[in-house]
């Protein structure tokens, strides 16, 4: 059955409750580069432009980029990941610091590096970009003393909610995941996942998952076909659902379609179509992880699941209307939600 939603006031009463929701947030780190320049020519040495580089700016990205998001939308973030020692790790344990970020649960691992994705910028065109990181596991003494700062907070923060960020760079192995969600569950706290089927697990007590098509139907073992029909129509899209929700017995599983909007998948066979947000498109860095982190802070302010995937779309919409790794704040998705639903 398809649902119906958006209602604007509620919608913005949720937003305004986001302030002071304690969120933990685990997963991989990273520190995003920008090298911006410009280009007039081609390389004598070989068939590639040449970028006059004007400057050079950085952020916090992957799971990084989720705990400034919620910041920004007015919530409380426990910082919890491995960096290296090394100046990318510093130089985001400062970001971490600026954002005013509890970076006590972040572990140095002297042996890996800190995950860097450094973009070449031409404009607003990206030409390329070059990955620094290890993709080996992490030690589990480190996995260890990761749970445990998780349950301390726990004991000590009266935390809302819990993320768990995979970008499937050595953090995870499913036993750690699962220990993660049923100690979150033991305090009654609510578990959020953004997965990745290049590290393939299946939990079990998960409120939410927020998966895109292309890691829905990997995570399903279907293949994506080749011309997508318009959500309403896609049996294939609810097939994917049933399958990932019978396996993974998570609550609620939220698939992001890119220009199409979402798909929130309830209990049976309830769901909702939320439509796409966005005005116009430059780039859709970091779009997942405003939407895991708008619709964690909206279900924890005691939103219900198609209220929490509204907001979150609002807030993707602006998101890639910008340009590189950026956030939202919750007055711009207070605004968003007054132009679109009427003000």
């Amino acid at each position: 059955m398809l649902i119906e939603i958006e209602e604007k006031n509620e919608l913005i009463e949720i937003i305004r409750r986001f302030s002071g929701r304690k969120v933990a947030v685990i997963g991989d780190l990273m520190l995003d580069v920008y090298v911006w320049g410009k280009v007039d020519r081609i390389s004598p040495e070989a068939p590639v432009p040449v970028v006059q580089v004007g400057r050079r700016s950085q952020c916090l990205g992957g799971a990084a980029n989720v705990m400034r998001n919620v910041v920004t939308l007015g919530g409380t973030v426990f910082a919890l990941g491995v960096v290296g020692d090394d100046y990318s790790g510093r130089e985001l344990g400062k970001l971490l610091q600026e954002y005013g970020i509890d970076a006590s649960g972040v572990m140095v691992d002297p042996e890996r590096p800190t995950t860097q994705k450094q973009r070449v910028m031409a404009g607003s065109q990206q030409l390329l970009r070059i990955d620094y990181e290890e993709l080996a596991p992490v030690s589990e003494p480190i996995r260890r003393a990761l749970v445990e700062r998780l349950r301390r907070l726990l004991q000590t923060e009266a935390l809302d909610a819990v993320v768990i960020e995979d970008y499937a760079k050595g953090l995870f192995s499913e036993a750690m995941a699962q220990e993660i969600v049923d100690l979150a569950n033991c305090y009654g706290v609510m578990v959020t996942l953004d997965p990745n089927p290049r590290n393939p697990m299946c939990l079990h007590g998960l409120t939410i998952m927020k998966p895109n098509r292309n890691e829905a139907y990997a995570m399903a073992g279907m293949n994506l076909p080749a011309r997508l029909p318009p959500p309403a129509e896609d049996v294939e899209l609810r097939d994917v659902a049933r399958r990932l929700r019978g396996c993974w017995q998570v609550k609620y599983l939220l698939i992001s379609l890119a220009a199409q909007g979402m798909a929130l998948f309830m209990d049976g066979d309830d769901y909702a179509l939320i439509p796409t947000r966005a005005r116009e498109v430059y780039d859709v860095s970091g779009a997942g992880d405003t939407v895991i982190a708008a619709c964690t802070l909206a279900l924890a302010a005691g939103g219900a699941a198609v209220e929490a995937a509204a907001i979150a779309n609002h807030a993707a919409g602006i998101v890639v209307g910008k340009l590189g790794t950026v956030t939202v704040t919750a007055q711009e998705v207070i605004d968003s939600i007054e132009t679109a639903l009427g003000g």
